[in-house]
């Protein structure tokens, strides 16, 4: 059925057990896990009045959104190893998360994606937007939602 699901996190905690499912189903179908997460940057006009924050600060918020994204994949590497299921992990500076996690899913060549739902209401989602409806309107593997 699935060789290759894409499991993209953003460090939640219904990531958290969407994960341990799909390494779950994984594991159960014989297939390859590939965990991605998102480096949303804001834009720099964001942080004041127009002005731009220097590069030395831009660095640093850099290097501090690859070690939180380094350290929500290495849960799903673990899961993945307690579960003897392969595992890599894809990190990516995309211009939104759904973006992301569509070009990753193209690039590792992955033929589903495993991904969680946080159950916001629908103000909530017409104010914030979902990144699941998202992927689930322009993917084109099948997306397994998990609630």
């Amino acid at each position: 059925m699935f060789k290759n699901i894409l499991i993209p996190t953003d460090g939640s905690a219904v990531s958290s057990k969407a994960i341990k499912a799909g390494v779950k189903l994984a594991h159960s179908l014989g297939a390859r896990v590939t965990g991605y997460y998102a480096i949303v940057m804001l834009a720099p006009s964001v942080f004041g009045d127009g002005d731009l924050i220097d590069k030395a600060t831009v660095r640093k918020l850099d290097r501090l959104a690859r070690e939180t994204g380094e350290h929500y994949l290495d849960e799903i590497a673990k899961a993945a190893a307690a579960a003897g299921v392969e595992y890599s992990g894809v990190i990516s500076t995309p211009e939104s998360a759904y973006e992301g996690i569509i070009y990753a899913t193209k690039k590792k060549q992955c033929d589903a994606i495993f991904i969680a739902s946080r159950g916001r209401s629908e103000i909530k989602k017409l104010l914030l937007g979902s990144v699941t409806q998202k992927v689930l309107s322009h993917a084109h593997v099948p997306v397994i939602v998990y609630r």
